[in-house]
């Protein structure tokens, strides 16, 4: 039976007398696929800013491998495993996509020791770029430089990856494309929580889905009872 690798706990954040998360609880087990949905402005991005350190909540604890990482600094919890990737690529315009991928595996992996440029190429070819090692990122089209971004995510060795709208303005094929990357990744151990807009994609990919509205967990589900829930209905269609 699979462990909890992440649980959080009555996670609340504020902004001023704005309350983006209220007292939300959830968990994910090791290698979970794990869905996180809801409208704009549901608090969806304020959560997993929490999770990688990016903001630290006002209540609430976030345990990552049994540890309390509430109060840990965002490259302290990069360095215990757990990564995101952001909706708007940022690499390194001026390096090599090889480039790219080195830094993170020097600065950000969560195993130390063993870096090589062979294990960076292991990862290009994994998300299609055995041939642009070279290629300048700053070149990149738009779906290759979601490629790029989640390459440097998986550069940084996550046992947890949270995956922040990487498909958002891709056709359907290029979803497809990043699809089967995440795929991938979760098939090496790597447990996703996969922020998304696209449901074909998140009801495809998920094991398990939570819904956000007005900071709250309206819902927690597999995809097929997601769909049939009524709170969520009402929060998408406000019926």
């Amino acid at each position: 039976m699979p462990e909890r690798i992440l649980d959080v706990k009555s996670l609340t954040k504020r902004f001023g007398g704005f309350v983006a998360l209220n007292a939300v609880d959830f968990h994910l087990d090791e290698g979970e696929r794990l869905g996180l949905i809801g409208p704009n402005g549901s608090g969806k991005t304020t959560m997993i800013n929490c999770i990688s350190g990016s903001l630290f909540c006002d209540q609430g604890v976030i345990t990552f491998k049994g540890a309390d990482v509430t109060r840990l600094a965002a490259h302290r919890r990069t360095r215990r495993g757990i990564v995101r990737s952001f909706q708007i690529p940022r690499p390194f315009r001026s390096m090599t996509v090889l480039q790219n991928l080195l830094i993170p595996m020097e600065y950000a992996a969560s195993h130390s020791g063993g870096t090589t440029e062979a294990e960076a190429r292991e990862i290009l070819d994994l998300v299609g770029f055995r041939n642009r090692a070279n290629a300048n990122s700053g070149r990149l089209t738009q779906v290759d430089m979601r490629k790029l971004e989640l390459a440097r995510a998986l550069a940084a060795k996550p046992q947890l990856l949270i995956s922040d709208e990487a498909m958002a303005g891709l056709s359907s094929s290029e979803v497809d494309e990043i699809l089967d990357i995440l795929f991938k990744l979760n098939a090496r151990g790597v447990a996703v929580i996969m922020i998304e807009h696209i449901m074909r994609a998140v009801f495809r990919f998920s094991e398990r889905v939570i819904v956000l509205d007005a900071g709250r967990k309206i819902a927690e589900g597999t995809p097929a009872e997601i769909v049939k829930d009524p709170e969520v209905e009402k929060a998408y269609l406000g019926v």
